[in-house]
């Protein structure tokens, strides 16, 4: 097959692989190689991208000596930023993405864009046999799952995976709502379970990352939360404003039984409060779904 990096204006690589790095030394030089000899025998064209997001090490100059095409970002502006950047800067129908510290099977990428016409999104989700992830991480992880399933409707095996193949027209759809952080995965796979797109996840390993991770644990899983909310309000309004509602409705009916159980008298005020707060926030929430379905 010719190589894709040679491929005339003419013809167009069928899949974009994005590498976004920043201070990736340890990684990136191993990244690039198995992930060529990987897509060596690939059944299909490909063009491959280092989006260099400002780094202090030499991950700039280590990807610049292997020959490949790198566009470098002047200030570090973020893991979101740097996918943008790619995006913009590629021009094939299909757009992959995978990380540059040697976490993730590059071999999985062949593999999980074999089926790539069947599905606007598959995901390689990190549930394999041999599966990396550091235990203080892992119950905010999972909470965010189950917070963002819950939203989704569907259970979401994997939120923030950085090995995916995703229909360029559709990320590009939903790219004024991409942040520039990390939340970049979590926001396209919210927007595209809650948008009806057919998202396919397959199982893959995940390994031992080099050098030190990015992840601020306390900051981005607040975010993340903060995150998973919003697209709540703006893809299905009810998922959020239902549980609120209930929330001061049931609570005013506890002050008002309470009240008169253990004081002997009924506080009616307060009840009253809580209750028509709770009819008013799910009226809010029926307008905004209706709003929503309507802009659709």
């Amino acid at each position: 097959m010719e190589n894709p990096q040679t491929t005339s204006e003419e013809r167009i690589p069928e899949i974009g692989i994005v590498i976004p790095a920043y201070n990736e030394s340890k990684g990136i030089r191993p990244t690039i190689e198995r992930l060529r000899e990987a897509l060596a025998e690939a059944p299909f064209t490909w063009e491959l991208l280092i989006v260099e997001d400002g780094s202090t090490d030499d991950t700039y100059e280590q990807a610049m000596a292997l020959g490949v095409r790198v566009v470098r970002h002047d200030r570090n502006r973020g893991y979101g930023a740097a996918l943008k950047t790619g995006l913009r800067s590629l021009k094939s129908p299909w757009f992959a993405i995978i990380d540059a510290d040697g976490t993730y099977p590059e071999a999985e990428l062949v593999r999980i864009a074999e089926d790539r016409e069947n599905y606007d999104m598959i995901i390689g989700s990190r549930t394999g046999q041999s599966v990396h992830i550091p235990m203080i991480r892992r119950p905010a992880k999972a909470f965010m799952r189950r917070l963002a399933s819950y939203v989704a409707g569907i259970n979401i095996p994997d939120l923030n995976s950085g090995l995916r193949v995703m229909r360029r027209e559709i990320v590009e759809k939903f790219v004024h709502l991409l942040p520039d952080g990390f939340s970049f995965t979590t926001t396209i796979s919210l927007a595209m379970l809650t948008d009806g797109y057919r998202v396919r996840y397959v199982d893959i390993d995940y390994h031992h990352r080099k050098g030190k991770s990015k992840i601020r644990p306390i900051y981005d899983t607040l975010n993340f939360i903060s995150l998973i909310l919003r697209m709540a309000i703006y893809f299905k309004p009810l998922k959020f404003f239902i549980p609120v509602a209930l929330f001061f409705m049931l609570g005013g009916v506890g002050v008002l039984f309470g009240s008169w159980h253990w004081l002997g008298r009924i506080m009616d005020s307060t009840a009253t409060i809580l209750v028509m707060t709770g009819v008013q926030i799910f009226i809010t929430g029926l307008m905004a779904e209706l709003i929503v379905r309507r802009s659709r």
